[in-house]
């Protein structure tokens, strides 16, 4: 290749262009996106000169145990939250704080996943600097640009700026078309977090406390329930929570355990509706191999939380969602999950008619999983690997560089 006299000053001989500057910047910002990015970056780290961990610390006090278990340590802390501040409050310091590591660092590649605020702000401060953005879990989509909120918008945005689509299964590939995203920037690789939950089952080692209440509660059915999402804020929160205890309170071979998220919208109606109660287990956010833990032990999960949705097929669990919608339709349509819907009554009835007949929660261990193998991780490192090796990539990134 001829290098100009720019190419030529700045001392860049043709036979370094190949590996020149292959950077990847991986940011997150919470435990689900801790979660899923951990096998990307191990993998990155091993067929890579450079990969620079940025934490937004979005779930600050939730994110520490996480990163210590799956053995990520992070180069950059942006220190971003703050009490009771707005999504655009989070956008707006993330990004500021952000630009100045990707000026100082410039990198060739950032790479963010799935839907949160942090995920947003990356794309964002990429494109500002021209640098390319992967997008990792591209494509999901509800249906509904309000629920989940902000969830949803943040996602569609992120598949306007990105330049890799890094999706988990043929539906999110077709979602991402319907939308004009041209097929050469879209990848089908399986969902990561099938990976992670793969290591997690391989190491499994329960904590003292966790061990115990799976010893104290042996011979029930056990309920595992996870709500924190915003559109779950406030009565109808309150209402599917006084149709899970009566439930439990009514038969006594069943069990609820409850890992009640921080958010004061979260612990201060728990409190009042499930503190106190026979049988149900009010725990402390749990790290992820407790987490997983538990799950394989119960009878049923109910949850607003995507990941779960994608949790639960791998351990063979029965999964009622309490939305009104899912992005995940492919955990409804092997038959894995059952959508309840806004209703709480919904909920009343989903838990007696599968209480009273068990037919489909016997049935769901042995459906096969829809999100993936657990390879996920090294289709995504591979493809980065020949895109960040390809001439026209290396040309972008030297004149992106030279001017």
């Amino acid at each position: 290749m001829m290098l100009d006299g720019k190419a030529q000053k700045h001392n860049i001989k043709p036979h370094e262009i190949v590996d020149w500057r292959r950077k990847v910047l991986v940011l997150f910002g919470t435990r689900p996106e801790a979660i899923k990015l951990a096998p990307v970056i191990h993998e990155l780290r091993q067929k890579f000169y450079q990969t620079i961990v940025v934490s937004s610390s979005q779930h600050k006090e939730l994110l520490k145990p996480f990163l210590k278990m799956l053995d990520i340590q992070t180069d950059f802390d942006l220190r971003a939250m703050r009490k009771n501040q707005t999504p655009t409050e989070v956008c707006a310091r993330i990004l500021a704080k952000l630009d100045k590591i990707l000026e100082a660092e410039q990198p060739d590649l950032i790479l963010v996943q799935g839907d949160t605020t942090t995920t947003l702000a990356g794309a964002l401060a990429g494109f500002n600097r021209r640098i390319h953005v992967g997008h990792v879990e591209a494509g999901l989509r509800s249906g509904n640009i309000y629920s989940p909120y902000p969830e949803e918008m943040n996602r569609r945005l992120v598949s306007q700026i990105a330049d890799f689509h890094f999706a988990a299964t043929e539906k999110n590939r077709r979602n991402l078309l319907a939308e004009d995203i041209t097929t050469d920037k879209i990848f089908v690789t399986g969902n990561t977090v099938v990976d992670s939950l793969h290591y997690i089952l391989r190491n499994l080692t329960p904590s003292k406390n966790i061990t115990e209440i799976i010893e104290r509660t042996e011979g029930k059915k056990r309920i595992l329930l996870t709500t924190h999402r915003r559109e779950s804020f406030g009565e109808a929160m309150s209402k599917n929570l006084k149709v899970l205890r009566d439930f439990v309170e009514k038969r006594k071979d069943l069990c609820l355990m409850f890992p009640v998220h921080p958010n004061p919208n979260v612990k201060s109606i728990t409190e009042e509706i499930l503190a106190n109660k026979e049988r149900i287990y009010l725990l402390e956010p749990l790290n992820y191999s407790d987490f997983i833990a538990l799950m394989k032990e119960t009878w049923l999960i109910v949850s607003d939380s995507g990941g779960v949705q994608e949790e639960a097929p791998s351990l063979g669990k029965p999964l009622l969602v309490l939305r009104e919608n899912t992005e995940r339709p492919e955990a409804i349509r092997s038959g894995v999950a059952k959508l309840v819907g806004g209703n709480p009554q919904t909920l009343k009835k989903m838990l007696e008619e599968n209480y009273s007949v068990q037919t489909w929660i016997k049935s769901v261990k042995e459906v096969s999983n829809p999100f993936g193998d657990g390879r996920a991780a090294k289709r995504i490192v591979k493809i980065i690997e020949e895109k960040l090796g390809s001439k026209s990539f290396r040309e972008k990134a030297l004149q992106r560089t030279l001017f």
